[in-house]
C-alpha cells in the first residue's frame, strides 16, 4: 500500500528594501491565516521550522536586511535549502520600489535610513538597493510597491497568497467617488447615481452610508431591491466560476457622485449577503478613508459567526 505524501508545508521569505512595505505585507498574510514573525534573524529560521511545535500552519517570516547577522549569502543559502525539501513549499517575496518614492516616503517620516544614519535617506536607499539586487533576481515573487497605496498592496498580496491557508478566494467590495476615478484593480465596478441621493437631503447630508438614516433612504428606492438582486444573481454566477479557475482575489466596486451615501449603502448590503453565502469579505470605503474614518474591515462568513455564537 502505498503511503500517503507528506502534506506541503509553505514557508513564505518576506524582504525587500525599507520602506517598501514588508510590514504591511507581513500584517496582511496574517490577516490570511499565516503563522507570521516579523525581523527574524537568518539564523533563527532552520531551528524555528524543525521545532516541535513549528509547521501548524502556513509561515511568513520578515527578514530585515538592517539585522546584525542578515548577508545576502546566508538568505540564498537558506532559500535554497528550504526550497529542496519534499516537506516544503518555500517562496521568495520581494517588495520592491523606486529609489525616488522610498526617498519621499522617508521625507514624509522624517526618519533616518538605517544604513546611512548620519548621511541622507537617499545614501543609505542606494546602499540597501545595491545589497538586496541578487535577491531581487532571485525572488519567486517581486512586488513593486512604487505606485500603490497600502490597500492596493494588501490586494495585491491577497491575490498571490489568499488561497495557502484554505480560506478560499477573497473578495473585497469598496465604495468610491466617480469624481476621483475608479479604484486600481477592480474586477467589476457598478454605477449607483440612479439611486435617489441623501445628499440633497438637509439633514442626511452630514451622515453616511454607514448610518441607519441613509441606509433607509437609499434601500427606500423602488430600485434599490431589484438592483441588488441582480447583483447577487450576476455574482452567484461569476464567484464560483472565478473560484474554479483558480483566482484567489475578487474586487468589486459600487461608485456614486460623491462616494458617501449611496455607494457606502450599496458595499455594505452586497458584502453582508456574501458573507451570508460564506464567501470571506473585506471592505473598503476609499472616500470615507480619505477623511479619516477607518472602515476597512473583513465581514465573517455567517458560518463562521454561527460557530462562534
Amino acid at each position: 500500500m502505498k503511503a500517503n505524501p507528506t502534506p506541503s508545508q509553505r514557508v513564505v521569505l518576506v524582504t525587500g528594501p525599507s520602506g517598501a512595505g514588508r510590514s504591511t505585507a507581513i500584517n496582511t498574510l496574517e490577516d490570511l491565516g499565516f503563522e507570521a514573525i516579523d525581523n527574524i534573524p537568518v539564523s533563527l529560521i532552520p531551528r524555528l521550522i524543525d521545532g516541535a511545535n513549528a509547521l501548524a500552519q502556513p509561515l511568513a517570516l520578515g527578514i530585515d536586511a538592517r539585522n546584525r547577522d542578515f548577508s545576502v549569502e546566508g538568505l540564498m543559502e537558506l532559500h535554497a535549502v528550504l526550497s529542496s525539501r519534499g516537506d516544503m513549499n518555500c517562496e521568495l517575496l520581494y517588495l520592491d520600489c523606486l529609489p525616488d518614492i522610498l526617498s519621499r516616503r522617508y521625507s514624509e517620516t522624517r526618519r533616518r535610513h538605517p544604513l546611512a544614519p548620519d548621511e541622507s535617506p537617499a545614501d543609505g536607499i542606494a546602499r540597501e538597493l545595491a545589497l538586496l539586487e541578487d535577491v531581487k533576481t532571485r525572488a519567486d515573487i517581486l512586488v513593486d510597491t512604487s505606485e500603490l497605496t497600502i490597500h492596493d498592496l494588501r490586494a495585491e498580496i491577497e491575490n498571490w497568497f489568499s488561497d495557502a491557508t484554505g480560506q478560499g478566494m477573497a473578495i473585497s467590495i469598496h465604495s468610491f467617488s466617480y469624481k476621483r476615478g475608479l479604484p486600481q484593480g477592480l474586477d467589476m465596478a457598478f454605477d449607483c447615481r440612479f439611486l435617489r441621493n441623501p445628499h440633497w437631503e438637509p439633514d442626511l447630508r452630514p451622515f453616511t452610508g454607514l448610518d441607519r438614516q441613509v441606509s433607509d433612504y437609499v434601500a427606500a428606492d423602488k430600485r434599490f431591491d431589484v438592483f441588488v438582486k441582480h447583483i447577487m444573481e450576476l455574482l452567484g454566477v461569476v464567484l464560483p466560476g472565478c473560484l474554479d479557475e483558480g483566482k484567489a482575489h475578487f474586487s468589486v466596486g459600487f461608485g456614486c457622485t460623491g462616494g458617501k451615501h449611496r455607494s457606502v449603502t450599496l458595499t455594505e448590503a452586497v458584502a453582508a449577503a456574501l458573507a451570508k453565502q460564506s464567501w470571506r469579505v473585506s471592505i473598503r470605503h476609499r472616500e470615507l478613508e480619505r477623511q479619516g474614518v477607518r472602515v476597512t474591515t473583513p465581514v465573517a462568513p455567517e458560518s463562521e459567526r454561527e460557530a462562534s455564537e
